[in-house]
């Protein structure tokens, strides 16, 4: 009998600042690029991408770690003490959310605590670590709750003063660190060790999904993800559907923030029965999640990928016309990509109703902030803190359940998302 995952509360702990001494890409499908910013409607993206061989190139960690101690020298000791984790505190790596500050309490630098001199040298940091497209749509996102507190009139619980820094383990180039970044719809893991950089696990969400920037254009952070993925499971033949589509209704997020440790087991349509020109589809879609590191690891990691191909399965929920709230999921040895539109909240255009923070509140928490009381969800799944996560969930390795539950009324403009390698949490593969 599997064994259940009893999710413990998440809480704060007190911190234990550090000393002060602080490829080839196959044939099928090639790897992605950054080019030009717009998407089939016209409507400006972080990117749109063309089919290209990337070379192999330098390692960017020094780069990276060498940015790190910059952003470091910019702090006073006590911001210091604040940022800093030991490389050992399993715990803070864990400590991560698609909630909004109101309802999830994180540790960490406030971005809204840092003057423009000290954040300017984490952006750079961010900058070196992540693709053109990555650290592009991540701003995006990031915007995107700007937009959400300006919609809202709620500037005390939304908006980018609110997303919160770390540094885990000390920069170096011979001993493993991390930098993680995040709040409100969007965090990144970011591990440098051996010379690689990775970023699993990662969320990659957003609200609104669609946004008016300062200039006056048009803004979908996910947008080219969402359109792709819907060209290429209209391209599926009756066979082809009728294994990829599992469900008339979106889902929620499987294996979102707090569920660590377990895999998800295979289901759906096997990418090894599709045909070139789909599974090139396909791969142009994992490779928005592949690439959000820098262009050297990306190219290593879409070759991982594509390494297991024929182990790697496309899973979909909801309808299948373009412009629907549909849910859909890559997953295979190496690789778990979730796309869950959500619900979404009062004053927000077409957003719905709900928690805002996605996934459904149990009686009596709040729906405008404040803190949340004992079982208000933590990870966006509409779980209790401490519930009992999907039948058939179990910990560490073993299969999680299929479906991560209906959402209710689910919106296009309010999207749940997660990337994930399950052989490289964390860095994993490299330091352990």
């Amino acid at each position: 009998m599997p064994q259940i995952l009893i999710r413990p509360a998440i809480g704060d702990r007190p911190r234990r600042p550090l000393r002060r001494a602080v490829a080839t890409v196959g044939a099928v499908a090639a790897l992605l690029i950054p080019s030009a910013c717009s998407s089939s409607d016209g409507s400006a993206d972080p990117s749109a991408t063309t089919a290209a061989t990337a070379p192999a190139g330098e390692s960017v960690t020094p780069e990276v770690t060498a940015a790190a101690k910059e952003f470091l020298a910019t702090l006073d000791d006590s911001k210091k003490d604040t940022v800093s984790f030991e490389w050992s505190d399993d715990e803070q790596k864990k400590k991560w959310s698609n909630f909004p500050a109101a309802l999830y309490s994180r540790s960490g630098l406030r971005w809204g605590d840092m003057s423009e001199t000290q954040q300017n040298a984490w952006l750079k940091i961010m900058k070196v670590s992540l693709s053109t497209e990555g650290y592009n749509r991540v701003l995006s996102e990031w915007d995107a709750d700007e937009a959400l507190a300006k919609q809202t009139g709620q500037t005390d619980q939304y908006g980018k003063q609110y997303y919160y820094l770390a540094v885990i383990g000390t920069p170096s180039d011979s001993s493993p660190w991390m930098w993680q970044w995040g709040g409100h719809h969007v965090t990144v893991n970011a591990t440098i060790a051996s010379g690689v950089v990775s970023v699993t696990p990662s969320f990659i969400g957003d609200q609104p999904a669609s946004y008016t920037d300062a200039d006056g254009k048009t803004v979908r952070p996910l947008g080219d993800i969402e359109d792709e993925a819907f060209a290429l499971v209209d391209s599926l033949d009756d066979d082809q559907k009728k294994a990829a589509v599992l469900g008339e209704t979106p889902i929620d997020l499987v294996l979102g923030p707090g569920e660590d440790g377990r895999t998800i087991a295979a289901e759906g349509l096997a990418l090894s029965e599709l045909n070139s020109d789909q599974q090139a589809a396909a791969l142009k879609v994992i490779g928005h999640y592949t690439g959000l590191v820098d262009d050297t690891d990306a190219a290593t990691r879409m070759n991982e990928v594509q390494s297991v191909l024929d182990q790697t399965y496309l899973a979909w929920y909801g309808p299948t016309t373009k412009g629907s709230a549909a849910y859909f999921r890559f997953s295979g040895p190496n690789l778990v990509i979730e796309y869950s539109p959500q619900g979404g909240m009062a004053g927000v255009p077409g957003a719905g109703g709900g928690l805002p923070g996605g996934g459904t509140p149990p009686s009596g928490a709040p729906q405008n902030g404040g803190t949340p009381p004992s079982g208000a969800p933590q990870n966006g799944t509409g779980l209790p803190n401490g519930g009992t996560p999907p039948s058939g969930a179990t910990q560490n390795g073993g299969a999680a359940g299929q479906s991560g539950g209906q959402t209710s009324g689910a919106s296009t403009n309010h999207i749940h998302g997660v990337y994930r390698d399950p052989s490289n949490e964390y860095g994993a593969k490299y330091t352990s």
